[in-house]
């Protein structure tokens, strides 16, 4: 049986969220494959997040396994066990990991790297790092429609967002269009039939919303 037909041509909404904030992160440090915390700031904006902002309950949630992000997963999601996705890492930075544009002025590859002109040296190259990100998305939603799952969070990293909504959002907008705050992110709807002649995705609005009427518990 095809996709087509076990999704029954439903619509599809997935939250994607980047993690909450980390003391390197406000550091202007480049952090990617390194496993760091939530800071004490963090973990207390996403519980005012949570509290004065609305994150609708799904079914399933994702996450990438560095603790950033499951530590977030389990402060927005704590009735749900979320599923580790090490495809949904952050980008390698390779020799830049860990420091900060400051650090790097020296190096006569980092701003043909931010040029997109190289690669960072042992790191990951743009191309790569793509790849890695759509499967394992492409992976996700795959079983979402296999299952009939139609609501579902994605918690990862602010890279991870952009490239895949550079890749598959519409509107079509490069990566930096697409950044997003800690604890922020954009709620996709899926619609089998664009996803399977195109493989696009309508951005439906950012996210979390606003509490109002309509959300009062």
């Amino acid at each position: 049986m095809c996709i087509r037909d076990r999704g029954k041509m439903k619509s599809y909404t997935v939250y994607l969220i980047r993690h909450g904030m980390t003391d390197e992160g406000g550091e202007g440090r480049y952090i990617g494959h390194t496993d760091v915390p939530l800071s004490e700031e963090g973990r207390q904006q996403l519980i005012r997040l949570k509290d004065e902002l609305v994150y609708p309950p799904v079914s399933a949630v994702f996450t990438s396994p560095l603790s950033r992000c499951t530590e977030t997963a389990a402060i927005l999601y704590p009735e749900n066990k979320a599923i580790a996705i090490d495809g949904l890492i952050e980008y390698d930075f390779g020799e830049f990991e860990n420091k900060t544009a400051e650090e790097l002025k020296k190096s006569p590859v980092f701003p043909k790297w931010l040029a997109g002109e190289a690669d960072p040296p042992f790191g990951e190259s743009n191309a790569a790092f793509a790849k890695r990100v759509c499967g394992s998305f492409e992976k996700i939603l795959e079983g979402l429609m296999k299952t009939g799952t139609t609501d579902a969070a994605i918690i990862t990293h602010g890279g991870v967002i952009m490239a895949l909504l550079a890749a598959y959002g519409i509107p079509e907008l490069p990566m930096h269009e697409w950044r997003t705050d800690n604890g922020c992110g954009f709620t996709l709807k899926v619609n089998v039939g664009l996803w399977m002649r195109g493989k696009k995705i309508e951005v439906f609005s950012e996210f979390p919303y606003e509490r109002d009427d309509d959300w009062d518990e």
